[in-house]
């Protein structure tokens, strides 16, 4: 067993004086951990943190805030202490979600997979926008979700040209974008976190963000224009996330699943 607070200070030089666990880590224990010298920091573990890091980076570099990150290898992922008072700045959030997705690709995917647990994330590049969606985010459910199911799945995957655009603009995604990974300090977005990056239709960060809910409409006033025929994409977009909750949750979620499926048609 890895003692995960004593791994992340270790990486810093240093050695634990205190650490308490961090709620809402469903997926990735996460701690809070007072160094020896007085330091306080955020140590997380999970299935790929050096490949978090990587992706927390990649949002301060688009300069969307994201906590620092102080260390990182294969075992823990250390990062800065966020000061986050909470409330719900969605128009901040809207200005920095537009400055994410305006860093693009030349390709749809990410250097390397990564997971939700024990749910697999492929991100194998490909030119295409509808083949990338459907091999890396529809069928790689097929042996995880009941036949009947995986039959509807699959043959929507086979139709996805039809309902997506071949070649979108190839923006940098959250991939992960719920309320819950979304740090408010009062008025202004304090920090993504929980990324799970790579680069393809920045519709599919909306369509996360609305799936148990929605931003109010300052939100989508500070992002700028949508795209024409946004809706009809939308429930083809939160079948990814939907199809995670199946897999991580139970058959609560298979109504929403079918819910989707249906409302394209299949």
């Amino acid at each position: 067993m890895i003692d995960l607070p004593a791994a992340g200070a270790q990486l810093l030089g240093g050695s634990v004086r205190h650490a308490d666990a961090v709620n809402g880590g469903d997926l990735s224990d996460v701690f809070k951990v007072t160094l020896d010298d007085g330091r306080e920091v955020i140590v997380k573990g999970g299935p790929s943190p050096a490949i978090e890091a990587a992706m927390l980076k990649a949002i301060a570099k688009s300069g969307a805030p994201a906590p620092g990150v102080l260390a990182a290898d294969d075992t823990a992922l250390v990062m800065e202490l966020i000061d986050a008072r909470g409330g719900a700045a969605w128009e901040d959030l809207g200005s920095e979600l537009a400055k994410l997705h305006a860093v693009t690709g030349d390709r749809f995917g990410w250097p390397g997979d990564y997971a939700f647990g024990t749910v697999a994330i492929p991100n194998r590049w490909s030119d295409s926008w509808p083949d990338f969606w459907g091999a890396n985010r529809l069928l790689t459910h097929l042996p995880h979700v009941p036949a009947d199911l995986g039959k509807r799945l699959s043959t929507l995957s086979g139709e996805l040209g039809n309902f997506l655009p071949a070649r979108p603009r190839a923006s940098l995604l959250h991939g992960d974008l719920w309320s819950g990974n979304v740090m408010f300090d009062g008025d202004r977005l304090a920090a993504l976190i929980d990324p799970a990056c790579y680069y393809g239709h920045s519709e599919v960060d909306f369509a996360m963000l609305e799936l148990f809910g929605g931003p109010s409409r300052d939100f989508y006033t500070a992002y700028g224009p949508m795209e024409a025929g946004r809706p009809d994409r939308l429930p083809i977009y939160q079948l990814w996330p939907a199809l995670v909750h199946l897999r991580l949750f139970g058959d609560g979620y298979r109504s929403l699943v079918e819910r989707l499926l249906g409302a394209v048609g299949f």
